[in-house]
């Protein structure tokens, strides 16, 4: 169980980056559709930074190609600063390359959608936006949400921040980093509590993922913990070993908070 959203998609502030003036007609007409009316624009990085000096929307809508600068170089810009870094950031782009997508993914970005989109895919990542704007305690009956104790295992200080993000809005606290799997088996095995789940991502130096649960379920003879892997992996194989090597759940990134809380219920609280 878990509260309502008090806000609706309609009260959303939005400031869309687009240097096509057509595009950005388009995307707005889409905005405007589902009553959507507190639309700002800008066409290059620099007018975007320019304007999150005086203007803090709920959400930023960028394509990827900007004059100045790629959507990337921007959200990294803007998730460096201390007062920007929370906004929710949405890519529409034609861009299909894993290497092109992969670090803005890692970046914490809220959701991806093609160019041209579908207009029920812009639907849900506005509704994945308000889980970050005004985000849902949930409630497990087997479990006090606020003394779960979480392992965050992931090379990217920046995902690991979207990840803890993501589990604070939902309650979680209490949790723990690691910067790769090496070091997360360390964390987990010298803790002096345990955890009561591990969110790890697959692709990370010294130890990935597949190796880092491979470790705890096989040389820690540990079949109980709860894992979740977060990752951009797109290689069916490569998915299959890591089913096969004892995952609990594996989420997308840019994963949906409400993905996640499914997932949460299922591994913590279907007894």
């Amino acid at each position: 169980m878990s509260q309502t959203n008090q806000i609706d998609v309609a009260d959303l502030s939005i400031l869309l980056v687009e240097p096509s003036k057509t595009q950005l007609k388009v995307i707005s007409n889409h905005l405007s559709s589902e009553g959507i009316s507190n639309i700002e624009t800008a066409c290059s990085g620099a007018d975007t930074l320019e304007s999150l000096a005086s203007y803090q929307p709920d959400l930023i809508i960028s394509s990827m190609y900007l004059p100045d600068m790629t959507a990337t170089e921007l959200v990294k810009k803007v998730k460096s600063s201390e007062k920007l870094k929370e906004i929710p950031f949405m890519l529409i782009s034609s861009e299909t390359r894993f290497d092109a997508l992969d670090p803005i993914r890692q970046a914490g970005v809220v959701a991806i959608l093609p160019k041209p989109f579908n207009h029920a895919d812009l639907i849900r990542a506005l509704r994945t936006t308000i889980d970050f704007v005004d985000p849902e305690e949930i409630e497990l009956a087997h479990y006090d949400i606020e003394s779960i104790r979480v392992l965050v295992v992931d090379d990217s200080l920046m995902a690991r921040k979207h990840i803890i993000r993501v589990l604070n809005n939902m309650g979680i606290t209490l949790i723990t980093e690691a910067k790769d799997g090496k070091e997360g088996i360390a964390t987990f095995s010298q803790s002096e509590e345990a955890f009561d789940l591990i969110v790890t991502d697959y692709n990370m130096p010294e130890m990935d993922g597949r190796e880092l649960i491979e470790y705890i379920r096989t040389e820690l003879d540990n079949a109980f913990i709860p894992i979740l892997m977060v990752t951009s992996e797109e290689n069916e194989t490569r998915l299959s070993n890591i089913q096969q090597a004892g995952v609990s759940g594996i989420c997308d990134k840019p994963f949906e908070p409400k993905t996640v809380k499914e997932m949460l219920f299922r591994v913590l609280d279907d007894a």
